[in-house]
């Protein structure tokens, strides 16, 4: 009998509940980066935050989550090297799921914004070198993964960069400043409801059953955009142009106008967060599964389980609820001093670059795409806008990530397979 077939029920309970722990992992480091921006320019409070992130986080990761995870799962290890030996593949993807954990709770604990996928990837190639031998890694994988760490922030940087000079010509440099956000808020909800909307209908529903041509989804997410336009028209109407005594350029009305778009972001955000970064919990648990069901083959198509998604997604909010305000207050003040104006430019360029690799299949980090959008926002404002320090901090955390994620996998690896094998 093979060990498989032995302790296939072990090793389900096993990867589920470690599963669970990235997925909490996730929740309490990564969600706070994306609702860092919405927090730290006072748009909304925290309570708000996690209230916007438990819905929208929830609805990413079990709508659109399915694409990201297939690139987790089967890109990095080569199947044909396990087809002997398909229980290695099961230690080591419970091996990588709570070594990646383990890291994102330490990191968590001393509030550094570290990243998920970084942890999973590192985890992943470590277990592999150990057990398998280098020849099991796709390294051409691997390198497309590293390049979309560079790729990523550079993306969303030059994207925010651009997004925080429209708005400052189109509407602060307007001789009534007021007026103008009036006219051209709207067209920046459109642009946040048409992204989100186009992620949802081009890549996300398979789990639900729902396949739409590219054309469809450009007309229902043109559709969502002008309806997302005109509910926030109404909000619009609202605020008041109130100027206050220190508040020389009237830019306060401005920016409480910004304050109702960051709503809007911060919900597109924490969407595209869920739909992207879900993967770095459920894709290892979706291999581990996909092995025990099918007998101990490796390889061929596995859809992600939606209860497997689901699980994902509510793991994430737990994360959030119980320890995501810490990483959210370090994130928020930290980089460079924020105005809902600014954090708009910067969420929304991180959204969109979240967006696109969502739907390319390439799992980018949500961290680096939103650090480096908060420096691209920092920077059209000149290098003295940026806390240089903190900048450094986060860079580092960054670099002990992937070989943290490698050397614990390897530990955790050898001792599954003592205890199984």
């Amino acid at each position: 009998m093979s060990i498989i077939a032995q302790h296939g029920d072990i090793f389900i309970i096993l990867a589920c509940l470690f599963g669970l722990f990235m997925a909490w992992g996730v929740g309490a480091n990564d969600v706070a980066n994306a609702m860092g921006t919405s927090v730290g320019s006072k748009a909304i409070t925290i309570k708000q935050a996690i209230i916007i992130a438990v819905i929208f986080e929830f609805l990413g990761a079990w709508l659109a989550g399915g694409e990201v995870t297939d690139t987790i799962r089967k890109g990095i290890i080569d199947p044909a090297m396990l087809q002997g030996e398909p229980q290695l593949l099961v230690y080591g993807m419970m091996a990588a799921l709570l070594a990646a954990a383990t890291w994102l709770m330490i990191a968590s604990m001393r509030g550094w914004p570290v990243s998920t996928t970084h942890s999973i990837v590192g985890a992943i190639v470590g277990f592999a070198m150990a057990g398998l031998g280098l020849k099991a890694i796709d390294w051409t994988q691997v390198g497309q993964i590293a390049a979309s760490w560079v790729v990523s922030p550079l993306m969303s940087g030059s994207i925010a960069f651009m997004l925080f000079k429209s708005v400052q010509h189109l509407i602060f440099e307007n001789r009534d400043p007021f007026a103008a956000a009036k006219r051209y808020v709207p067209m920046y909800v459109f642009l946040v409801g048409f992204i989100v909307a186009m992620v949802t209908f081009t890549k996300g529903l398979k789990h639900v059953g729902l396949e739409l041509s590219f054309g469809a989804s450009l007309l229902y997410s043109i559709l969502m955009g002008l309806a997302l336009m005109v509910l926030g028209i109404v909000r619009e109407r609202r605020v008041g142009a109130g100027k206050r005594q220190d508040d020389a350029f009237g830019f306060g009305g401005v920016e409480r106008v910004f304050g109702v778009l960051m709503l809007f972001t911060a919900c597109a955000m924490a969407f595209a967060h869920g739909s992207n970064d879900v993967a770095n919990a459920v894709g290892p648990l979706a291999a581990v599964i996909s092995v025990v069901e099918s007998g101990g083959t490796v390889g061929g198509e596995a859809l992600v389980p939606w209860w497997v998604l689901m699980l994902g997604g509510g793991g994430i909010v737990v994360g959030l609820v119980t320890y995501g305000h810490k990483v959210i207050a370090t994130v928020g003040t930290g980089i460079t001093e924020l105005t809902p104006s600014r954090g708009f430019a910067a969420t929304l360029a991180a959204a969109t670059t979240v967006v696109l690799a969502s739907g390319t299949g390439l799992p980018i980090s949500t961290t680096h795409t939103l650090v480096g959008a908060v420096l691209g926002v920092g920077l059209a404002r000149g290098m003295a806008a940026l806390n240089l320090r903190v900048i450094g901090t986060i860079v580092m955390s960054w670099l002990i990530t992937l070989p943290a994620g490698a050397a614990l996998a390897i530990m955790f690896f050898f001792m599954f397979k003592g205890m199984f094998g």
